[in-house]
């Protein structure tokens, strides 16, 4: 059955706040400033609502004011967030530096539920060695894959983008949606983590054109030099399969079912994305009944053949 979710992503870029303002000052600001963005993309109803890495931070601080500003914001942002997650019954990923119960601190995102109650946090797990050396943040270790009403959520943030440890944390999960909030665009490196993970991917950049890609590495709606926020519908009921030993059964799908099913081959990869547009069949239950071999069932039977010693030269 199609699972429409509509997903906005707003870069905007860092805001500077009076370097000689009172501190709750600088934070009635801030989340003045959060409230104009995010009133900007409410007329379409977004299901999640994705900001940058680091949303709150002023950039022009120096870190001994950051760090003092952060003390009276505490969770003053936060709770505006909630405010207007559970007022609009939306989802927003809050992505911020925050001081934990043992006076150490994190780079996490933190997803906002429909209630306004904090569905789940990730912690950057890899953090540019300033991060820590100056800014005494700590470097996060766990990936956790974040259940929310439409799917599941996995988050990364900026750096994190450049290891593989974490990419195949979430190619063995294949979490629904990728949030990834950042200072970093990541060029190539934003498809090449979708179609891993086969996973759909929202990169929210702060000042550079956001995106949102889909399991097989395409953009599916990308900000402009006009507007920093972009809103699009995706479908999570969806699959990845390879052309090969699949073209006949494709064919013979696709005749049975017309608009009912998607088709989406983005050219040159030789996989395709399919997904289910009908009320009363889920994709899985389609290519269940024409024996569709999925991408990643087809790379194990490759990979077994090729281990096997028969089939290998001595």
């Amino acid at each position: 059955m199609s699972n429409y979710v509509k997903i906005t992503s707003i870069g905007a870029r860092p805001y500077q706040l009076s370097i000689e303002a009172d501190f709750q000052d600088s934070v009635d600001k801030m989340i003045e400033h959060w409230k104009q963005e995010i009133d900007q993309v409410l007329p379409d109803k977004p299901d999640l609502i994705v900001l940058p890495e680091a949303c709150d931070r002023p950039p022009n601080y120096s870190l001994q004011r950051r760090l003092e500003y952060y003390k009276i914001r505490g969770d003053q942002v936060l709770d505006f967030l909630a405010e207007v997650a559970g007022n609009n019954h939306c989802y927003i990923a809050y992505s911020a530096a925050r001081e934990v119960e043992d006076g150490t601190w994190r780079n996490s995102t933190r997803i906002i539920d429909r209630e306004g109650k904090v569905a789940g946090t990730y912690n950057k797990n890899h953090l540019i060695i300033e991060e820590t050396t100056q800014c005494g943040i700590l470097c996060g270790k766990e990936a956790p894959v974040i259940k929310c009403d439409f799917g599941n959520v996995a988050c990364a943030i900026c750096f994190d983008l450049n290891f593989d440890e974490l990419r195949l944390k979430y190619v063995e999960v294949k979490p629904d949606i990728i949030l990834f909030s950042s200072m970093y665009h990541g060029g190539l490196m934003q498809s090449y983590w979708a179609y891993s993970c086969r996973s759909h991917f929202v990169g929210c950049i702060a000042g550079a054109p956001n995106s949102i890609i889909s399991p097989v590495g395409q953009v599916i709606a990308a900000g402009t030099n006009y507007f920093d926020y972009i809103t699009a519908a995706i479908n999570l009921d969806c699959c990845v399969a390879h052309l090969d030993y699949n073209w006949d059964k494709l064919k013979k799908l696709k005749q049975k079912y017309g608009p009912k099913i998607r088709v989406t081959d983005p050219g040159f990869l030789g996989s395709v994305l399919l997904s289910s547009e009908a009320e009363e069949f889920t994709i899985k239950e389609m290519v269940k009944e024409f024996e569709i071999e999925l991408l990643d069932d087809y790379m194990v039977r490759v990979l077994a053949h090729r281990n096997n010693p028969e089939n290998m030269e001595p």
